[in-house]
């Protein structure tokens, strides 16, 4: 720096010289000096530093701007030159001068030596750093010593110790240093600062991953390096995880079991793999797990034999050799193939204990073991709850139990399944009655009718009132107040009545049914029908009786059908006062849509056993009281048959009717006008003919129903001539402008003939169609 003091000052430096010299102490008149000479060669700017430092020694913005151009100049030149010397020199005197609390200086000079590859002086400074900086500041220190770590000259002991440190300060290094740790092959520390940031519950990534995703490197480590992480407490570390982390159990089980089977613990992994898998929740947790203990067991057959083959050392003499090592591997790989739908099921089993189904299959598989069959069946009506089954309804446990008893001749075991099952809290009445169902079935096998009827003829009891009351009291309701009322038992108990029992007691059944309610529509008809096979008619008549009362459309309709049919065999001729009372009251019950089917079968009943006016006073009544749907088929046969039974001239009265009153459709209206017309065509009155197609016409569109017209028209051409030709064309226009106009008026027909309108005025046809088209 002495050669530097002597250099001569030129012509341009005397201003800058004089400013410096009048106050050395003033900053601002050294950084002009400065900055005026940018351009001097860097010894002559050094040596103006250096005088700078002198006077102003604390100086941070000439310490800073000297340091800068004394890095720029070395940093391009070899790490052996002498200019790196004296600029770590330099920072050494900046950092004895008072420097040494401005983190920036510090940084310069870090970053330098490790420039220089001086790693020790590079630590030994960062370390002093640490040591003058206040923990405010530290934060911009650390990240040169993580460089420092990472440089590849850098020792593992002094990285590993540089790292830690700069953990204790900042908690969020965590999972750099656990990079660091796996990229040194530091498993076992790796794998314990993992394991901590599982378990803490504030820790967070600061690179965005989850938990779980650590948790899967952990257990890779733990795996993939068992030796090197041994004494660590691998065991309770995934065993814990699972606990925390339910989700990925298959997983953890596996590197767990993988770990003690790299170790050549090869038992104590066949016991992990055997927990999972009788631990598994899911089926897709329990594949995974058994997929690894297959192929474990797979790995050690083929190691078992290929040690064989490679074994050339006779040892068959040996009491020591382990001759079945290669047949127990082999016999454990062909035991877990066995035992794969079993630990299925068990799975299913432990995500719903109370799926009926899949007891069932379970069932199935022990088919061939007697004592595991009837186990599996005895735990499962043990462990569903009838209130909670799904898949089957829950009494089938007991009857397959039942059934496996019976099969092997058991039949006092069976009884008493069956008993207990009665006992059971089902929730429906129906699967208590098939228990009961199952039960009488099973005495008729075994001969004991009686013993049969008996159970069923209690289980039908109505309950006691004392213990509706009880029941009532408790707030719930039982499954047996409700089996009194189950058709299934009542059924049964009919089917051994007729075969085991009499007549009575047959009928008595029926009767009860009939009591409670409970009884159907074809029910009352076997009733009906074993009463006739024994001639007891006039019971079955009642049943018929009360069986319509019972029921109502369209149930009632085939009791009615057979009531009829066979009353009307039986009393037809002799007692048709009876019979008609019978018609009558059936067609006061009968619906809207069945009251013409009993009308015209009441009317045929007076063809065949009354008088023809009797008859043909049915017709009447049916004719009004039917619907308007049905009215054109009632007046069809009752023209038809008052035609047959009392000749054209009352046809033409049921004519009239149907067409003044009838109370048709237009559709029907105008069929019986046709139909009319024809009669009277038929009997040579044209112009009563002609007076009812004029009629028709008054409500018949000539584009709706041409067929109509054409018919007029034929009518007109055979029996008319120019004059009602035309009336019948003027018409046809009329009716088809009152069409488009989309009005008219209803016409009626009266006795002379004539049109009648609904209000009573009487117009002939050519008046009328005058006044529609002037209007």
């Amino acid at each position: 720096m002495a050669a530097a003091m002597e250099i001569e000052v030129s012509a341009d430096d005397v201003v800058y010289e004089e400013d410096v010299l009048r106050d050395p102490f003033r900053l601002s008149g050294w950084l002009r000096y400065l900055s005026g000479r940018v351009a001097a060669p860097p010894a002559k700017r050094a040596a103006i530093y250096e005088r700078a430092l002198r006077a102003l020694p604390g100086s941070y913005k000439l310490w800073h701007a000297y340091l800068t151009e004394l890095g720029d100049a070395a940093r391009a030149l070899p790490v052996t030159h002498a200019a790196h010397a004296g600029l770590n020199a330099t920072f050494e005197r900046a950092l004895a001068a008072g420097m040494s609390r401005m983190p920036r200086l510090w940084h310069m000079y870090a970053s330098s030596l490790l420039q220089q590859r001086l790693l020790t002086r590079a630590r030994r400074v960062l370390d002093r750093a640490l040591r003058s900086l206040p923990v405010t500041q530290h934060h911009r220190v650390w990240p040169l010593h993580l460089r420092l770590a990472s440089l590849p000259d850098c020792p593992a002991p002094t990285a590993l110790r540089m790292h830690g440190r700069h953990l204790q300060f900042d908690p969020d290094h965590a999972e750099e240093f656990i990079a660091f740790l796996v990229s040194a092959g530091r498993w076992r520390d790796a794998a314990h600062h993992l394991a901590t940031a599982i378990d803490d519950e504030g820790f967070v990534s600061v690179k965005g991953r989850t938990k779980r995703e650590l948790l899967l490197d952990l257990c890779g480590l733990l795996a993939q390096h068992p030796e090197e992480v041994a004494g660590m407490p691998v065991d309770a570390i995934l065993r814990g995880s699972i606990r925390k982390f339910p989700e990925e159990a298959s997983m953890l089980w596996t590197c767990l079991a993988s770990h003690y089977a790299r170790r050549g613990l090869h038992g104590k992994a066949r016991d992990v793999f055997e927990e999972a898998t009788t631990t598994a929740t899911t089926v897709k947790d329990f594949r995974m797990v058994f997929d690894a203990y297959l192929h474990f067991e797979h790995a050690m057959a083929a190691a078992e034999l290929e040690l064989g083959q490679a074994d050339t050392v006779d040892v068959q003499d040996c009491w020591l050799a382990d001759r079945d090592s290669t047949d127990l591997t082999m016999a454990r790989l062909e035991r877990l193939l066995e035992r794969r739908p079993e630990l299925l099921n068990s799975v299913l089993l432990r995500q719903n204990p109370h799926d009926v189904q899949a007891w069932h299959e379970r069932a199935k598989i022990f088919h061939k073991d007697p004592a595991r069959h009837a186990a599996t069946y005895v735990e499962a009506v043990k462990t569903v709850d009838p209130a909670k089954a799904t898949g089957k309804p829950p009494h089938t446990l007991w009857l397959a139990l039942t059934k496996m008893y019976e099969d092997r001749g058991s039949a006092d075991c069976a009884r008493d399944v069956l008993h207990r099952a009665t006992q059971a809290n089902f929730t429906a009445a129906e699967h208590l009655a098939a228990v009961y169902c199952e039960w009488a079935n099973m005495e008729l096998k075994h001969q004991n009718p009686e013993t049969a009827i008996d159970l069923i003829r209690q289980a039908t009891m109505p309950p006691s009132i004392e213990a509706t009351m009880r029941t009532a009291a408790a707030g719930g309701e039982d499954v047996r107040a409700k089996l009194h009322r189950c058709l299934k038992l009542w059924l049964v108990y009919l089917d051994l009545m007729t075969t085991h029992g009499s007549l009575e007691s047959t009928c008595a059944v029926y009767d009860k049914m009939h009591d409670l309610g409970v009884i159907t529509p074809l029910l009352v008809l076997d009733h009906a029908t074993l009463l006739e096979q024994h001639r007891r008619f006039e019971d079955a008549f009642r049943v018929y009786e009360r069986g319509v009362r019972s029921f109502k459309h369209p149930h009632a309709d085939a009791i009615w059908e057979a009531y009829l049919t066979k009353f009307v065999q039986r009393h037809g001729e002799s007692r048709p006062e009876r019979v008609r009372d019978l018609f009558q009251a059936a067609v006061l019950q009968a619906p809207p849509g069945r009251k013409k089917a009993v009308y015209l079968r009441y009317a045929r009943f007076e063809e065949d056993f009354g008088l023809a006016s009797r008859a043909m006073k049915v017709y009447e009544d049916a004719a009004s009281a039917v619907p308007a749907d049905d009215k054109l088929c009632v007046y069809e046969v009752y023209i038809a048959r008052a035609t047959e039974l009392c000749g054209l001239l009352k046809a033409r009265d049921v004519y009239r009717q149907a067409v003044v009153g009838g109370g048709l459709p237009d559709e029907g209206a105008r069929a019986m006008c046709v139909g009319f017309a024809d009669l009277e065509i038929g009997l040579g009155e044209v112009a009563r003919a002609r007076a009812l197609y004029v009629h028709a016409a008054s409500f018949t569109d000539p584009e709706v129903c041409p067929e109509f017209w054409k018919r007029w028209n034929d009518f007109e051409v055979l029996n008319g001539d120019e004059s009602t030709f035309r009336e019948m064309l003027r018409a046809k226009r009329t009716m088809a402008a009152v069409a488009r106009d989309g009005a008219g008026t209803r016409r009626a027909i009266g006795t002379d003939g004539r049109l009648v309108e609904c209000a009573g005025q009487r117009l002939d046809c050519a008046q009328q169609c005058k006044r529609i088209r002037l209007a």
